[in-house]
Parts: C-alpha cells; structure tokens; sequence
C-alpha cells in the first residue's frame, strides 16, 4: 500500500513540474516569431525620375546625331621674329627669317548646311590662319565672317557641300537637374563626349571685365570641359543645341567641377546679325544696372527683393526718353520676368536697335509700364552695317562712357572692342587701345571714322591712349 501511495504522489509531483514548467514558459518567456524573406524582397528597388522601369540613362541616339556637327578648329599666329640686334651692331643686318608660327585649338559647330560655323571669339582672335578639321578628319580653310567680343562668340564659313549640322534647341526651356552633354575636342583630342546636369542658369562671372557691354548669362552645368572644349557644343537629350562651351572656373586650368556655356537665344541672334549684317546689332536700354541684393533692398528701403536695381540712366539712352529714372526697379521685359543683371542683359540681347519693348518698372512701391524705342551702343535706332573701311583697319569698336574717359583724361575717344587681319594688326593696334584722333581730327564714333578716311589720301595717323593711359601712334598706309 505504501508503495502505491509513493508513486501515485511521484507521478502527481512530475506532472505538477510538468504543469509548472509549461506555464512558465507561456507566460514568461515569449515566443521567438522566424519570418521567412523572399530573396526578391530583401532590397527595395526605386526608379529614378523620367526613367523607365528596367531602363537606364541612354545618351546615344542624341550624340549620333549631333557628334558629325562638332568640328575641331585649328589656329595660326604667325609672329616675325626678333633680330639679335647685339649681331647686327657687330656684323651687320641679318637675313629676314619665315616667322615662326603660334599653333591654337578649338571646337566650333556646324550650324547650316551651307558652311557656317559657329565658335567662341577667344579661339580665333587674332589668327592669320583657320582650318576646321571634320569629324571624318577632312580639312578646310576657314574664314572669319565675323566676331563679337561681347558674347565671346565668332562666326565662320568653309566651303564644302553635304555638312551634318545641329538644330537650335530652346535654352529658356532648361530646367536645373535637366541632363545635358557637352561635345568638342579637349586637349586636343577629337570627339569627345561627357555628360553632367543643368546646375544654374544666367550666371555672370565677370570673365570680360574690360568689356563695358559685354552680356554674360552662361548655363552652368557639371559636365567635364576642359581646354579646347571652347566653341564645341552642349546639347539636350533630344540633341538639340542650348549652348557653346566657353569657359570653367578653374585655378589650374583643368575642369575641377563646373563649366559655363553661351546660351543658344544669344548665339542664334548673334548668328543671324553676322550673317545678315557683318556686324552684330546691339540693343541697349541706356542704363547700368545692379542686382537686387538684401543689402541694397535695406539700403534703398525696397520692400521686396525682385527685379534689377536702375543705377544711374544715360543721358542719350532709350530709358531716359522714356521716362525711366534711377532707382527704378525693371521687374520685366515684354513680359519676360528679370530678377538679375545677367537676365536682363540676357533679354534685351535678342532684339535689335529700333525694336519696341515694354518695360515694367517698380517705383515708390508701385508698378509702371513705359514703352521705348532700342538703339544701338552709338545712341541712334539705326542698324548699323559694316563698312569697307572697318574692313580694311580689320578692327570693330565701342564707345566710351563718360566715366572712361574723365580716368583717361580725354574729351573723346573710341575704344578698340577686336582686331582681326587688317591694318591695325599690322602696325601693332591691340584691343583695348582708345581711338582719339585720325589724321589729327577728333573722333568720338565709327561714322567719324569712316567720313574721315573716305575724304583722305595716302598715310593715315592714328592717336590714342593705350591701357596704361600713355600716348601712342601709328601710320600706314590705305
């Protein structure tokens, strides 16, 4: 008996721990939950913006088409070299030397099946000699039909039959992030393609300082341009031209990030002007301009940060006639919006002089429309066209401001904007140089020039101040 009642109360004590145990482990210790992940689902996949699903970034339908327009632009200067005058004290006069020439290089794109070429004026200025290299290496010599230093953009012309050539696309339509790619020929390499984005729009870097009216509103993009990239093209993914290739900001000369392009609403104008005229027509308003700073907004108690800053308004100008004061703020042109200088010189450099525009101004807080008439850096609504004799001085000009002339220390005088082969290379006369006087007559504008020269007969004098102020003079002959 005794040895049934111990093991009835040993199985009741294990089945009690069994119990126990249970218990314990439902109530204190949680259950481990084992979830099974699909491999598919491990990582989460995400389409980029404007791309396809399964598709990736193809850039090659656009450069097929665009890559054939893109030419490389190769350049001469030739330069007579220098007698060893300590030889000729000693032995007499030497033999004349072949000038020895100065190689350059560039990039240019085929705008017109008809030969038009269009480059960046720092790759052919001063040259005696152009040749455009296509991209099936056949060679041409070029020539220069014409250039302007304001925009940095020079326009060419060879004669061949057949050219692949690039379709203006719209610049105003970029939107920042957009992809764009950048085709010319760096280090001399021919074809080269590379990509980046759109990162700002109307940039002005102030890189032609010595020009009073130079336009700068340049695309800036990170694709890699490096040195002789200039004049080569950016174009959209539909491979459609938006720019030129003009410039990086770099401090060793290399692409460190950042490259700036012509906008193409300023090429195809200035395109249009050479080809038509010989020169480019350039409008003005008649006034200097600033950007609206928060600065200059506490300073002048604007209430809103918009629109460009009217710094003083030219007494012959356009803005004057009209009405338009300083301290003025231009919110817009034909109703294009302008909230920088680089917008507003980028606007007013699509039309001509004698072209209507409406302006909007703000002014002690309330908006004004003024409409005016455009003209040309001389004051006059006229086109100007060019001229035989501009042609034989090889050379263009702009006029000088009131503020130029009192640090020069002179009553008149006509600034040097290029030189190109023509007289004034000959002799020596450098861009920059300021015309004063012609045969010893005061000259204060082209037509001065031009009426001085058709009346004169053998040797021509030529007066002016050079950059460092000092006196200098030239003759040659017509």
């Amino acid at each position: 008996m005794k040895a049934r009642r111990f093991l009835g109360l040993f199985v009741v004590a294990v089945l009690g721990a069994m119990v126990a145990v249970i218990v314990y482990a439902r109530l204190f210790q949680p259950e481990t939950a084992v979830v099974e992940v699909p491999a598919e689902n491990r990582f989460q996949y995400v389409n980029l913006p404007g791309v396809e699903s399964g598709s990736a970034l193809d850039f090659t339908a656009a450069v097929e088409q665009s890559i054939d327009a893109v030419v490389h632009v190769k350049t001469k200067v030739f330069r007579e070299s220098q007698g060893n005058y300590l030889y000729e004290f000693f032995f007499g006069e030497q033999p004349n030397r072949e000038a020895q020439p100065l190689l350059g290089f560039g990039s240019g794109v085929i705008i017109s099946n008809k030969g038009y070429i269009v480059t960046n004026n720092h790759v052919i200025v001063g040259s005696d000699e152009v040749v455009v290299v296509l991209n099936n290496k056949r060679e041409y010599n070029a020539r220069v039909m014409g250039a302007d230093p304001n925009t940095d953009l020079a326009l060419l012309k060879i004669e061949a039959e057949g050219l692949s050539q690039l379709p203006f696309g719209d610049s105003d339509a970029l939107r920042l992030g957009e992809w764009v790619l950048a085709i010319g020929n760096p280090y001399n390499l021919t074809s080269t393609v590379t990509a980046g984005i759109v990162s700002a729009k109307a940039r002005n870097l102030h890189f032609h300082r010595t020009q009073e009216f130079s336009i700068e509103s340049f695309i800036q993009t990170d694709a890699a341009v490096n040195p002789g990239n200039s004049g080569g093209a950016l174009i959209n993914t539909r491979g459609e031209l938006v720019g030129i290739n003009t410039a990086i900001a770099s401090l060793n000369g290399a692409f460190v990030g950042y490259s700036f392009a012509i906008p193409v609403t300023i090429v195809e104008k200035v395109v249009k002007d050479l080809i038509e005229y010989g020169e480019v027509q350039r409008a003005i308003l008649g006034v200097e301009i600033a950007d609206v700073t928060a600065e200059l907004a506490q300073e002048e108690r604007i209430d809103e940060i918009e629109g460009v800053y009217v710094v003083r308004v030219r007494d012959d100008g356009a803005a004057r006639q009209a009405g338009i004061r300083e301290k003025d703020i231009i919110i817009s042109i034909d109703d294009t919006r302008v909230n920088s200088a680089a917008e507003l010189q980028e606007v007013v450099s699509r039309y001509r002089p004698g072209q209507k525009v409406k302006v909007v101004i703000k002014r002690d807080g309330k908006l004004k429309q003024f409409d005016l008439v455009l003209r040309n850096l001389e004051g006059s609504t006229e086109i100007v066209k060019k001229d035989d004799v501009m042609e034989l001085l090889g050379a263009s000009f702009e006029p000088l401001s009131e503020r130029e002339k009192q640090k020069l220390g002179i009553r008149n005088g006509l600034k040097v904007k290029s030189v190109r082969k023509g007289k004034f290379m000959k002799v020596g006369i450098r861009e920059g140089f300021v015309l004063t006087n012609v045969n010893k007559k005061p000259v204060d504008s082209v037509n001065d020039i031009t009426a001085i020269l058709k009346d004169s007969e053998g040797g021509v004098i030529i007066e002016g101040v050079d950059r460092n102020g000092s006196r200098s003079y030239y003759a040659f002959g017509m």
